[in-house]
């Protein structure tokens, strides 16, 4: 291209010079001109990124160490058409959030956390909108964390709670074991690693993402809207009902 800078591949000549390797050897073997080989050595031109791999997989080198430049990625999207919000912590969102998304649900309500006793200490009718929900036809499935797993356990230490949280995983389930029975109502307790808590409503959910040391309210929140088959609120949703099938009926009582 012109003005373009055509530099020797050094590192290139080098791998082959360690490995015996001559122009010929090696476009033989990767299925290319040995004149092609000559340009990316003595040029510095970058081969196909296919033929790049099998070349570096032949000289025993890193790809990108040898051509830095396919090291460069498909542009990231500024912004997802997923994604209605996001927040820096979930203590910024108001709890009229969390229950407004639910109360608008039609069809399904999916809440997966280890505890969350926010919601009921914050909004104390919290059963009744699910139980409103559930009699309209919403189907509503609650996991929360099973305090005497071990994955609970060791978030309790790895936030600098200590058995803080698998005491509010009880009440939690105080909280929601009323429920357990009500048509149209599941509560289970799972004892998977939470990497997110998930609060979904038909095609809209608030994601709050957890942090190693950091309790969950001061961990991000996005809020995300579906928008057609395999985005972001897919794999959330596929990560609920991965969960789910591991998680144990609460018996009513």
């Amino acid at each position: 291209m012109l003005g373009e800078i055509e530099m020797p591949n050094e590192r290139l000549r080098a791998a082959m010079a360690a490995g015996g390797w001559t122009y010929a050897a090696l476009a033989d073997k990767v299925e290319v001109d040995p004149k092609s080989v000559e340009r990316w050595v003595n040029l510095g031109r970058t081969p196909r990124r296919a033929t790049a791999m099998l070349a570096a997989e032949t000289l025993g080198e890193d790809v990108h160490a040898l051509w830095p430049s396919l090291r460069q990625a498909r542009p990231a999207r500024a912004v997802s058409p997923e994604l209605v919000a996001i927040y820096d912590q979930r203590a910024d969102v108001p709890v009229s959030a969390f229950v407004d998304l639910l109360t608008q649900a039609r069809e399904h309500i999916d809440v997966l956390v280890y505890a969350a006793v926010f919601l009921h200490e914050a909004y104390p009718r919290l059963n009744e909108v699910l139980r409103e929900r559930a009699a309209d036809g919403c189907a509503v499935r609650i996991a929360v964390g099973d305090p005497d797993s071990t994955n609970v356990q060791q978030r309790g230490g790895e936030e600098r709670f200590g058995h803080g949280i698998e005491s509010r995983c009880r009440l939690a389930l105080m909280h929601y074991r009323p429920l357990a029975g009500v048509p149209g109502i599941e509560v289970r307790t799972h004892a998977t690693t939470l990497y997110n808590s998930i609060y979904r409503a038909d095609d809209q959910v608030l994601v709050n993402a957890h942090i190693w040391g950091v309790n969950a309210y001061g961990a991000p929140v996005w809020h995300l809207r579906r928008n057609g088959a395999g985005g972001m609120f897919d794999t959330y949703a596929s990560s609920f009902d991965a969960v789910w099938e591991t998680a144990t009926p609460v018996r009513e009582g």
